[in-house]
């Protein structure tokens, strides 16, 4: 009985792993994009990765921000960490954000973010997605809700997200 049992269970391990005509699931977030579409402001070996909480930039980079500290670039995988950074004491120099329209870095103050959609944050459960026009916000706003702030407000409720926790 194991042995007929251990063939079987062998036969659809060779057999079900198939080759080319398996169906491909794609796990991608809304975050998520491309590699040749992320631009990623840091060098060296982790470079890919959020200074403040080693998340993948790629993975989470419609969230993701970036900014300048004692010369040197650095980016984030969210506002949370950014803020965090802030709540450190750390002055941050040409701050800027994704725009979810065109995948390029924005100056955070001429951002319009979407906050509270129904698109999933980034170490947060309430969203914040930044726009360079107004008319895109808007879009998206129209499709997945939320309310339209600038980045001081959308700072502010950055750090409501973890109140507890300080």
């Amino acid at each position: 009985m194991f042995k007929i049992f251990s063939v079987t269970f062998i036969a659809f391990i060779f057999i079900g792993c198939g080759g080319s005509n398996s169906p491909k699931i794609n796990y991608k977030l809304f975050q998520s994009v491309d590699e040749n579409q992320a631009t990623l402001v840091q060098t060296g070996k982790d470079k890919r990765y959020c200074i403040r909480c080693g998340m993948d930039l790629v993975k989470y980079y419609k969230t993701s921000h970036s900014a300048e500290i004692n010369h040197k670039h650095t980016q984030y995988c969210s506002i949370h960490c950014l803020e965090e950074h802030l709540g450190k004491g750390i002055t941050l120099k040409n701050p800027m954000v994704v725009d979810v329209t065109t995948l390029k870095l924005i100056p955070v103050n001429s951002a319009n973010y979407v906050v509270g959609s129904s698109k999933k944050g980034t170490m947060s459960k309430v969203s914040k997605y930044a726009f360079l026009k107004l008319e895109d916000a808007k879009k998206f706003q129209k499709l997945y809700g939320g309310k339209i702030m600038n980045f001081q407000e959308t700072l502010d409720e950055a750090k409501k997200d973890f109140k507890y926790y300080r």
